[in-house]
């Protein structure tokens, strides 16, 4: 059974820093690239970050350098850190796990974590 577990949401307040964590189970994680997607309040859903199973990185360019993604393969996550917050981040925050071959692709959704920042 393929699992995606969000953890690390919460309160913050402007200018503070989260770490978001993802924990994969079910599939071949080394194999997959893993992203960050984040839907506001009225909004719709956009990538954050996204790391291949290469290491080769991608960054949202609203994200202004404050974000880093990051996976541990012998654990099967993949980490979001968070730092200078602001209101405008407030979002669920979605994991993601992609794979793609000539002819096949196959993707997975965590179920999200609320990250809200608000004084």
């Amino acid at each position: 059974q393929v699992q995606l577990v969000e953890s690390g949401g919460g309160l913050v307040q402007p200018g503070g820093s989260l770490r978001l964590s993802c924990a994969a189970s079910g599939f071949t994680f080394s194999f997959y690239a893993m992203s960050w997607y984040r839907q506001g309040p009225g909004k719709e859903r956009e990538l954050v970050a996204r790391i291949t199973n290469a290491g080769t990185i991608n960054y949202a360019d609203f994200m202004k350098g404050r974000f880093t993604i990051s996976r541990d393969n012998a654990k099967n996550t993949v980490y979001l850190q968070m730092n200078s917050l602001n209101p405008e981040d407030t979002a669920v925050y979605y994991c993601n796990a992609e794979y793609s071959w000539p002819g096949y692709e196959q993707d997975y959704w965590g179920q999200g974590t609320q990250v809200t920042v608000s004084s």
